[in-house]
């Protein structure tokens, strides 16, 4: 026969245990006294001098391997929908080794990004830079090469070779070609030497651009430009 008082015990035992693990869950979910509270926001950038020292601090830890991650809160995901408001552009090489947002430390609407291999400019890569001038007024362009850039290889080795590169690729090649010519001779390493020639050259162009070159004028923005070592992680100001 069915024993009614084994079963009631067994329902017993069972609804005490999803109790107690409700109890463990809810304890869980309790922020003890003493935690770390929610950070500080930082303070607003305004100026160029402003969003170099940030992204050199958040390299700064990177390097350390002590990052911060900052702004990658559910808080900071809310209040960017409602609007950006970046620190810095940040025109940089689509090598997957240089996350521009990691190399920084930074997280969610702090830098506008821009990313093409040999950090090569046309017509929708200048837009998108002015915009981020213009239209949200970024006070800050830091062009960033890196050690040992594909695109910058590939052309060193067409010109050193007068070969050709395949479909596409060409167009990198005729882009990147008088960087190759300006740093051609110099001692030390030749792509190196051809990375931060290449870095300059961009630097140039965007300066001569009207809109870009009006808003230095004015001294609300600057161009810098910078090469990010894969090795150390360290990410050296060429032209500030």
């Amino acid at each position: 026969m069915f024993d009614n008082s084994a079963h009631s015990r067994r329902r017993f035992l069972r609804i005490s245990s999803l109790a107690a693990v409700g109890v463990a869950a809810s304890a869980c979910a309790f922020t003890a006294p003493g935690s770390p509270a929610a950070p500080t926001p930082e303070p607003a950038v305004t100026t160029p001098d402003q969003a170099l020292q940030r992204l050199l601090e958040g390299n700064q830890r990177y390097v350390a391997a002590k990052p911060t991650y900052p702004n990658l809160t559910v808080e900071r995901r809310t209040q960017l929908a409602q609007g950006q408001h970046p620190f810095s552009i940040v025109f940089s090489c689509v090598d997957s080794r240089v996350p521009p947002e990691l190399l920084f430390d930074r997280g969610l609407g702090d830098l506008f990004v821009i990313r093409t291999a040999g950090h090569v400019l046309d017509d929708a890569v200048l837009v998108s830079i002015e915009y981020g001038v213009a239209e949200l007024g970024i006070p800050l362009i830091l062009v960033l090469g890196h050690e040992k850039c594909g695109a910058v290889a590939a052309t060193l080795e067409a010109v050193e070779h007068h070969t050709t590169a395949p479909d596409r690729i060409q167009t990198l090649v005729r882009a990147i070609t008088p960087a190759i010519e300006q740093s051609k001779g110099q001692p030390g390493d030749a792509l190196d030497n051809a990375v931060v020639a290449n870095t300059a050259l961009t630097m140039g162009r965007l300066k001569a651009t009207p809109l870009l070159a009006e808003a230095l004028g004015k001294g609300g923005l600057k161009i810098i430009g910078g090469r990010y070592d894969l090795d150390s992680g360290v990410v050296v100001i060429a032209d500030a």
